[in-house]
């Protein structure tokens, strides 16, 4: 699958992208538990996409890394298509 076929809604999504950049975690309260989460900027041949990244998931990347992404969903954010993992999504770190 690439960057570019991703629709807001589309589940069951895989793909392989490297991180060409990723914004500093901030920290939000969601039902009462804190938590980081941090925007990456992922790319593959055919586009780029926002892959939303939580808690141990930001230590795991940095730029120039290279990520499987399993199972991932795209939803939308101020009117802008991201990846997400969710409960049920997986990110592998390659090489």
């Amino acid at each position: 699958m690439k960057i570019n076929e991703l629709t807001p809604g589309m589940g069951s999504v895989n793909l392989d992208a490297e991180v060409v950049g990723i914004e500093p975690p901030r920290e939000i309260n969601k039902m009462g538990r804190a938590l980081r989460v941090a925007n990456a900027t992922i790319q593959d041949d055919s586009g780029t996409i926002t892959l939303v990244l939580w808690n141990d998931q930001i230590d795991m990347v940095k730029e120039g890394s290279k990520v499987k992404i399993t199972n991932g969903y795209v939803n939308t954010w101020q009117d802008k298509a991201q990846l997400t993992l969710g409960k049920f999504g997986k990110m592998d770190v390659l090489g």
